[in-house]
């Protein structure tokens, strides 16, 4: 009868997740959720902050005796790198003047906007790219879903034998306004293939592939999300009041604005000068 339960333990299914929240960081009461944000101002080029929200404690669910350990972590080393990886990007951009990796022990759990205030004060930063992440790792088939919980919905994913899925999640707020400005989500999805013997070690890598993975499918919609940013000012420039820096001259993202609003000036002065032209002759 012992060799039957063993065989039933090992073939059991196992759940393993890993995640942070913008919501719980920014929102942890329901005090925090009436907050009402006021007009941004932004000083081009702006200052950034890029940093992890704390995590939650990592939840299981079901056993597997072959998976000795769960699957991945994600440590500050490799935090750091993904958030490189992001700010080299942000870098190219010249509207902004600096981009600072914030390390994850300046944020505290529910911290909410008064920490992001001692983070402004400490790194000089006007604006903060907040990442968070959510890692499942399904290790048997038939599983119950999963729901990803962000700022503005939710992703509901399924789980097969070996599948680990992964997103992470930006949202950049203005500090001093607590103005959302805009998010852009980056998902994965790895299927392993691994026997029970070397599951936990394929778990681990499968979770580093998952989070590098989500981590360039971020990075290129939020290419997509600050051009649609930049557009929405063109449509609504009182949502955002802009204020260059001394000795900033170049066209970065919001002067774009200026430049279409004094053409159009141009061409309205042009038309009408020659209209008053025809009539003279």
């Amino acid at each position: 009868m012992l060799p039957v339960l063993v065989l039933i333990a090992g073939c059991a299914g196992q759940q393993t997740r890993m995640k942070s929240s913008v919501v719980d960081y920014l929102y942890p009461t329901k005090a925090d959720t009436i907050v009402q944000p006021s007009t941004p101002v932004l000083n081009i080029p702006i200052k950034v902050g890029i940093a992890f929200v704390p995590e939650q404690s990592a939840q299981s669910r079901g056993m597997n005796l072959w998976a000795r350990t769960t699957g991945g972590t994600l440590t500050e080393a490799t935090k750091t790198d993904l958030l490189e990886k992001v700010a080299e990007h942000f870098r190219q951009y010249e509207f902004v003047s600096d981009i600072e990796v914030i390390p994850s022990v300046y944020l505290t759990a529910g911290g909410s906007f008064s920490n992001l205030d001692q983070i402004r004060t400490m790194y000089g930063v006007d604006v903060i790219a907040l990442v968070s992440y959510d890692q499942v790792q399904f290790t048997d088939e038939g599983m119950l879903s999963l729901t990803y919980w962000t700022i503005v919905g939710a992703y509901v994913v399924s789980g097969e034998k070996n599948d680990t899925s992964t997103m992470l999640d930006t949202v950049v707020y203005d500090i001093e306004s607590k103005k959302m400005l805009f998010r852009a989500p980056g998902t994965s999805s790895v299927t392993g293939s691994s026997t029970p013997v070397n599951l936990s070690e394929e778990l681990r890598e499968d979770s580093t592939k998952g989070f590098n993975e989500a981590a360039s499918n971020m990075i290129s919609n939020l290419d997509v999300q600050l051009a649609s940013f930049k557009e929405k000012l063109k449509r609504e420039p009182e949502q955002v009041q802009i204020i260059h820096r001394q000795g900033y001259s170049g066209v970065g993202a919001i002067s774009l604005i200026e430049v279409a609003v004094l053409l159009l000036i141009a061409l309205t002065v042009t038309a009408k000068s020659r209209a008053k032209n025809n009539k003279l002759s």
